[in-house]
């Protein structure tokens, strides 16, 4: 029994993992800059088509999440089109899974694209974290709207 629960722990642990496989040339999609500069913010949008789009922070990647058409070349017209979304845990620096990560809004640490969405693993480490650097509201992805990330660009 305990070599079956084993095996089920390592094989869950592949089949889930995640990777950043970016490089020093990597640029996000939205803003256009170098991902590897900020690796805490790194987010990234795998394509059914087996295409990696990448982003400069989890702000950036929600953005095109919300509206992927409005960078048509590179073919997304909806979220089916999204086989794994993945944001950087701020932490850890691990891959994790965007749709299931916690995020702070209004802290006091910025990305390089101005006030952002650091994300977390769990919701305790975005608690721990807010607490740290005076976030204002722990969100997961389904509670992130559009306007949010328009209000974090300086839009609204």
């Amino acid at each position: 029994m305990i070599k079956i629960f084993i095996a089920v722990v390592l094989l869950s642990s592949v089949l889930f993992s995640y990777e950043m496989d970016y490089t020093k040339d990597t640029e996000g999609l939205v803003k256009g800059m170098k991902v590897h500069k900020a690796p805490n913010w790194v987010a990234k949008i795998e394509l059914t088509n087996g295409k990696k789009v990448f982003f400069v922070s989890p702000k950036a990647m929600i953005e095109f999440y919300h509206h992927p058409g409005k960078w048509f070349d590179v073919g997304v017209k909806s979220e089916d089109d999204m086989k794994d979304v993945i944001v950087t845990d701020f932490t850890t620096l691990k891959p994790i899974n965007a749709r299931g990560a916690f995020y702070v809004y209004g802290s006091n640490m910025v990305s390089p694209i101005g006030d952002d969405l650091p994300a977390f693993a769990t919701y305790d480490a975005a608690a721990d974290y807010s607490k740290k650097h005076n976030g204002k509201r722990i969100l997961n992805f389904k509670e992130i709207p559009e306007a949010l990330i328009k209000l974090l660009n300086g839009r609204i």
